[in-house]
């Protein structure tokens, strides 16, 4: 209902009907290798008519980001760069000579610092360095039908300015991987370099390995999908150009790693195809595709060539059912439609071309496997998967019946390291997210806990009705199908799941008279606002094509009022939006909510309850009968440590 599908348009360079799915090949998706040539094209001839004469830069439209126009065009050719070259490389440089000269001319002219369309220097912390590791890359991997037939002219000019690295301030997050592929393509192409740095940033990542498959970005705890298309993608692209000067010990400790992820990241995709909805950067949209591709690229993937293409093609085209990219060819700030709440300051109007790294693949020769195996299921397409993440401190549980998969969070908040702090970020801040719905998110210009939506939510109330945030959240444990955290305020909370079913035992330690309020899920849809139902101690949204949000008080709600909160272009997935929320005026010590998000008619509430013991143990009642107890004192349990060091680090 939300985000109507629409049909594939015809590839610009071939103005014929786009490839016909095949059911034999990909009896799940229908989707080949043929289809992702053609988005890829599609792609790179939408972007012609914003190129720069010199063809240099990509002025796409759109609000510019923090770094500015100049900045941002550059972003167009780099990223767009990277799409190019595993096209070029995919086909053997069989693509013609038309997409092989417009980036050979683009890097004459960019580097060029007497050419009107020069780029801008690599300094420090600078957002150059993001787009260096993608001409970088872009050039070794289309070494033999661009790099090698450049001008030597411009082949020095093109390391005079990657050189820009050496000896730069680098953010200490993903981007020292920006300076370890840049400098290595240097020492490839025997340029000045530093092996000091290149060691030193892949030496930086092992301090970040946080065990099963795991890195954060930089100190603190910030899990997110940079594990997968940065931290765990950008060492099988090193390895790849540096080839013999690269440490055997640290590829294979790169690529266990990988195949450690793998083996969860397949579970991060609805049945659909969708992505869990969680995270920065999300208008990168099916760059999450990237290390499955990278598992294949570099024979470290635990999934079966077939499932790889089920799931990588299942998130393409379920982008491009929904409208992405657009009418023009052009991949939008947004998810589905354009919606700036769900981007950073630094996104500009070709940022979203990161997803450029779903067509890494097309590395992969057309005999490989990944492209010639029938098609395997994905799990979530066979079985309900209950799977606890303790790195990250989640919760993942998926359901076949309506194929959506939900992460409970008590583990990523992505702020600084204490005593730092900062305000919470809805992709982060919340309880759960889920591949089928996203948070209400405010716009850019809004900020401060006042601006927080109430799904998936347990706030305080201050007298103006503030709610409190969540804050920095402390991990307790995650394991058998419960996690908990406690965050500031204080509330401990502890969430048991089971199916579609999720329970959030909440205790909390505040003032008596101080009102409390939770919310569940928020539902969105393009067409119409969700239906609202309540009624004592339940709220529900629905969307029209049967997607449910359900709030249900067990225990310490019997007065609470139920409501459902509606909203207007706060929600990425659709325009309107509903959010079933209770609230009391005096916060008990202790509360127990089932939420449900199912799009399963069949999904019951019935026989649901929690029951008190005097000595504070939660005993819960699932619907379908199943007993879980939760203690009392669970903040006594120290938070799980970040794991052993990793080899080399102390």
């Amino acid at each position: 209902m939300t985000a109507p599908r629409v049909s594939l348009p015809a590839n610009p360079a071939n103005p014929s009907e786009p490839p016909p799915p095949d059911p034999v090949l990909s009896p799940l998706t229908g989707w080949t290798r043929a289809h992702w040539e053609s988005i890829a094209d599609r792609l790179l001839d939408g972007l012609l008519p914003y190129a720069t004469p010199g063809l240099a830069q990509y002025r796409l439209p759109g609000p510019p980001s923090h770094s500015g126009p100049w900045s941002d065009g550059l972003e167009g050719f780099a990223r767009s760069f990277l799409l190019a070259a595993f096209r070029i490389a995919g086909s053997g440089g069989l693509v013609g000579p038309a997409l092989i000269e417009r980036y050979a001319t683009g890097l004459a002219a960019g580097t060029d610092p007497h050419h009107p369309e020069h780029w801008p220097p690599i300094t420090d912390r600078a957002q150059p360095m993001v787009e260096a590791a993608s001409i970088a890359i872009a050039l070794h991997e289309s070494r033999p039908w661009l790099w090698d037939h450049l001008d030597d002219g411009v082949r020095q000019r093109v390391c005079a300015w990657l050189g820009g690295f050496l000896g730069a301030d680098v953010n200490d997050s993903n981007w020292r991987l920006f300076q370890v592929i840049t400098e290595e393509f240097l020492a490839s192409v025997g340029a000045p370099h530093s092996r000091a740095e290149i060691d030193a940033g892949l030496a930086r990542l092992d301090d970040w390995y946080r065990g099963g498959g795991w890195y954060t970005d930089g100190e603190g705890r910030k899990f997110d999908y940079y594990n997968a298309w940065a931290l765990h993608l950008y060492p099988v692209l090193w390895a790849r150009v540096a080839g013999t000067r690269a440490d055997p010990a640290t590829t294979a400790r790169h690529r266990a790693r990988l195949r450690e992820f793998l083996a969860v990241h397949q579970h991060f995709f609805g049945s659909d195809g969708a992505p869990v909805h969680q995270g920065r950067s999300l208008t990168y949209r099916f760059a999450t595709t990237a290390p499955l591709w990278a598992g294949a690229l570099a024979d470290a993937t635990p999934l079966p060539p077939g499932r790889t293409r089920r799931l990588a093609s299942g998130a393409l085209r379920h982008f491009a059912e929904r409208g992405v990219p657009d009418e023009r060819g052009l991949l939008t700030l947004g998810w589905y439609r354009p919606f700036l709440p769900v981007t950073q300051r630094y996104s500009g109007p070709a940022s979203p071309y990161w997803a450029s790294k779903a067509f890494l693949g097309l590395l992969l020769p057309a005999d490989h496997p990944v492209w010639t195996a029938p098609e395997e299921p994905a799990s979530v397409d066979t079985a309900d998967i209950t799977l606890a993440l303790p790195a990250p401190g989640w919760l993942l549980h998926s359901t076949t019946a309506d194929g959506i998969v939900r992460l409970v969070n008590h583990g990523s908040d992505r702020l600084p390291p204490q005593p730092a702090t900062d305000d919470d970020s809805p992709h982060y801040a919340r309880f759960a997210y889920s591949s089928a719905t996203a948070p209400e998110t405010p716009a850019p210009e809004t900020s401060g806990p006042g601006a927080l939506g109430a799904d998936n939510h347990i706030a305080l109330l201050a007298p103006d009705g503030t709610p409190s945030p969540r804050g920095r959240i402390h991990p307790l444990d995650a394991a058998d199908g419960r996690a908990g955290s406690w965050q500031e305020g204080r509330i401990e909370t502890v969430s048991l799941v089971r199916g579609a079913w999720e329970v959030r035992v909440h205790r909390l330690d505040v003032p008596a008279d101080t009102p409390v309020r939770e919310g569940g899920w928020a539902v969105a849809d393009d067409t119409a606002a969700p239906d609202a139902r309540t009624g004592p101690a339940r709220a529900v949204a629905r969307r029209a094509d049967g997607l449910t949000s359900t709030l249900v008080g067990l225990h310490g709600w019997d007065d609470a009022e139920a409501s459902v909160v509606r909203a207007v272009g706060t929600n990425a997935v659709g325009h309107h939006s509903a959010t079933p929320v209770l609230q009391l005026p005096q916060a008990p010590p202790l509360l127990v909510t089932l939420v449900v998000l199912s799009a399963d008619p069949r999904t019951s509430l019935t026989g649901a309850s929690a029951t008190v013991a005097v000595d504070g143990t939660v005993e819960v009642r699932f619907p379908d009968g199943t007993l879980e107890r939760v203690p009392a004192g669970l903040s006594d349990v120290s938070e799980p440590s970040p794991g052993p060091a990793p080899p080399g680090t102390g």
